[in-house]
C-alpha cells in the first residue's frame, strides 16, 4: 500500500531558521546575502546598491512589479534603463544590439523561482532574455527573493517551478500577451565565482510567484 504525500503549496513564507540556513549556504557559495524584512526594505536597498546612471536590465518578475522596483528602475530616469532604450529600437534591424544590451548591462535585477537551503538559485524562462545576465554576462546581479521561494533542495525547486510557478505565469502571460508561457529554459546557479558580483536580497515576507 502506498501513501500519497500532499503537494507542497509553495506559498507559505519559510520560517527564520530555514531563511538563515539558505542565506548561510548561499554565502558559502560566494553570493552576498542580506536578509530583509520586506519588499519596502528591498526597494530602498536596491536604490543604494545601484549607482545612478548605471545601465540596468530588469528580468520579468512579479516580485519587481509588486514591490515597485521595476518602476523605480525603468521609469524614474535615475538609471539607463535597457528596457526603455530597447523600446525605441527596431527589433527587425537591431535585434542583435538589443540582445547584447540585455545580456551585458552594468547591473541586472530580477528574482528567482526558487532558492534552496543547500545554496542554489533557480530561474526559469520562456525567452531566456534574463539568463545570460544572471549567469555571468552582466557585471553585477541582484536578486530579490520572497520567503515562500525557499525550498529544501533542487528536486523541490523543480517541483515548485512546474507545479506552482508555471501555472501562474501562464495565466499572467495570457492576460499580457495573449499566449501561454513555457518552461523553455532553466538556469541553476550553484555558486558565484566572482566575489561581490551576485547579491541576494532574501525577504522575510512572501511576494511574487
Amino acid at each position: 500500500m502506498t501513501t500519497s504525500i500532499p503537494a507542497t503549496p509553495f506559498t507559505d513564507p519559510a520560517p527564520a531558521q530555514r531563511l538563515e540556513r539558505a542565506a548561510a549556504a548561499l554565502i558559502a557559495h560566494g553570493f552576498t546575502v542580506e536578509v530583509l524584512d520586506d519588499s519596502a526594505a528591498a526597494r530602498t536597498r536596491v536604490q543604494e546598491l545601484i549607482p545612478e546612471g548605471a545601465s540596468v536590465f530588469t528580468g520579468a518578475s512579479e516580485t519587481l512589479r509588486l514591490s515597485g522596483i521595476d518602476e523605480d528602475i525603468n521609469g524614474s530616469g535615475r538609471y539607463a534603463s535597457v528596457k526603455a532604450r530597447g523600446r525605441t529600437m527596431d527589433r527587425a534591424t537591431q535585434a542583435a544590439e538589443i540582445w547584447r544590451m540585455i545580456a551585458c548591462p552594468d547591473v541586472i535585477v530580477g528574482s528567482a523561482a526558487a532558492v534552496t537551503e543547500t545554496g542554489s538559485l533557480v530561474a526559469a524562462s520562456a525567452s531566456g532574455s534574463q539568463l545570460a545576465g544572471y549567469s555571468g554576462a552582466a557585471a553585477r546581479a541582484i536578486w530579490i527573493v520572497g520567503a515562500q521561494k525557499v525550498v529544501p533542495d533542487l528536486d523541490a525547486a523543480l517541483r515548485r517551478i512546474e507545479d506552482h510557478c508555471l501555472p501562474l505565469e501562464n495565466e499572467r502571460a495570457m492576460k499580457a500577451y495573449g499566449q501561454p508561457s513555457a518552461l523553455n529554459r532553466l538556469l541553476i546557479l550553484n555558486a558565484e565565482p566572482h566575489p561581490g558580483r551576485g547579491t541576494v536580497l532574501l525577504l522575510r515576507e512572501a511576494i511574487g510567484f
